[in-house]
């Protein structure tokens, strides 16, 4: 068997990257389909329905409930302010009337002859979805989003936090094996996207925050700092809806962890030019990887595809994923056919692996990630 499907990240210079833009509830849709769009063009929109409150008019005014329609001054449908007036009693010889006030802005949603009851419905949230990254329109998805396409450079990360962010690509170190610490981020920072090298440490996070940075790009964070910047540990659960003005990625994992060559090099050749980020994170089942998406600027000629569709094979990259050499990259140099026995005793399938560094280790083909460019 020459080759084996291992799932892998993608580094790559020039894809198709397309990305659905869908709207949580019915709406409508404000673009066509072949229309250019800029990552912050709002591409659909629609409308949250607004709390409901219930008060209890009858029992306010002290009235039988089949009483409280002709007591209102404002019917269903209406709208109403806050602390206005929205019910009245008739009171005594004209005299000793009572009032109901409403708690909050809104419309009388209904009038209970029965449970002496008015519900108020505050004013619809409005939602809008942005295009994310600037391209064409693919598809339109009718009341629903639309789907946009953009041949671009892109680079998926192992973990991440924060959401959906847009700015230009800032390298704050020259060498992928540096440590991004307070003293690399300062005010030139602002609204960019920063690329830094082996480990982000917290310090840095906060000087990030100060200077209203829009995201952090490194190879790894270590779980103490990710803790004590979100004051929580990370569950299970998808990340990316974390309340944070700070979007951050690890490219290669936990600790500090030198960022892949590849990857510190194409970034870095994208200095300055417009960057998608996002650091919505899954890795259970249906995965969902961090990225960081930045548009060709001729947008034209094909988008190359991944070369490694097929799996393993001679000279793919890949990141080795368990221990021992966690988090170093290498080339594949051999897959024998034939099941071997590993340290555990185990027998299965292997792969040489070549490291930067020249040197050749043989590991379970479970243990690599194929890095796809």
């Amino acid at each position: 068997m020459a080759h084996a499907y291992t799932p892998g990240l993608k580094v790559t210079s020039r894809a198709l990257v397309r990305r659905q833009r869908r709207l949580p509830l019915p709406g409508e849709t404000l673009v066509d389909k072949g229309q250019r769009v800029k990552g912050d063009d709002i591409v659909a929109r629609t409308a949250l329905p607004g709390n409901v409150t219930t008060v209890n008019v009858g029992g306010l005014l002290g009235v039988p409930p089949e009483d409280v329609p002709s007591l209102m001054t404002r019917t269903a449908g209406q709208e109403v302010k806050k602390d206005e007036v929205m019910a009245l009693s008739k009171g005594f010889l004209g005299l000793f009337k009572s009032e109901v006030k409403a708690p909050v802005a809104g419309t009388i949603e209904n009038v209970s002859s029965i449970t002496g009851q008015v519900i108020l419905r505050e004013s619809p949230e409005p939602v809008q979805v942005d295009a994310y990254i600037e391209g064409t329109v693919s598809e339109v998805i009718p009341r629903e989003g639309v789907v946009v396409e953009a041949e671009a450079s892109l680079v998926q990360g192992i973990f991440g936090v924060g959401g959906e962010v847009r700015g230009e690509l800032k390298m704050i170190v020259d060498s992928p094996d540096k440590v991004v610490t307070a003293s690399d981020v300062n005010a030139d920072c602002r609204d960019k996207v920063l690329v830094g090298g082996s480990l982000v440490r917290y310090d840095a996070i906060e000087s990030a925050l100060a200077n209203r940075a829009r995201a952090i790009v490194a190879g790894g964070i270590e779980d103490a700092t990710l803790r004590k910047f979100l004051g929580y540990d990370i569950g299970v659960a998808i990340t990316g809806s974390e309340k944070k003005s700070l979007t951050i990625i690890a490219t290669e994992g936990f600790g500090e962890m030198r960022m892949a060559r590849r990857t510190f090099d194409l970034l870095k050749s994208l200095e300055g030019r417009m960057a998608s980020v996002n650091g919505a994170t899954q890795i259970r089942a249906g995965v969902i990887r961090p990225e960081v998406i930045v548009p060709t600027e001729d947008g034209h000629g094909e988008a190359t595809q991944s070369h490694v569709e097929g799996g393993l094979a001679l000279g793919i990259p890949v990141r080795i994923i368990r221990q021992p050499h966690f988090g170093e990259i290498g080339k594949v140099s051999g897959l024998p056919v034939e099941l071997q026995e590993i340290e555990t005793e185990a027998r299965c399938r292997v792969l040489e692996v070549e490291l930067e560094n020249g040197q050749r280790v043989l590991l379970p083909r479970a243990n690599v990630e194929i890095i796809e460019g």
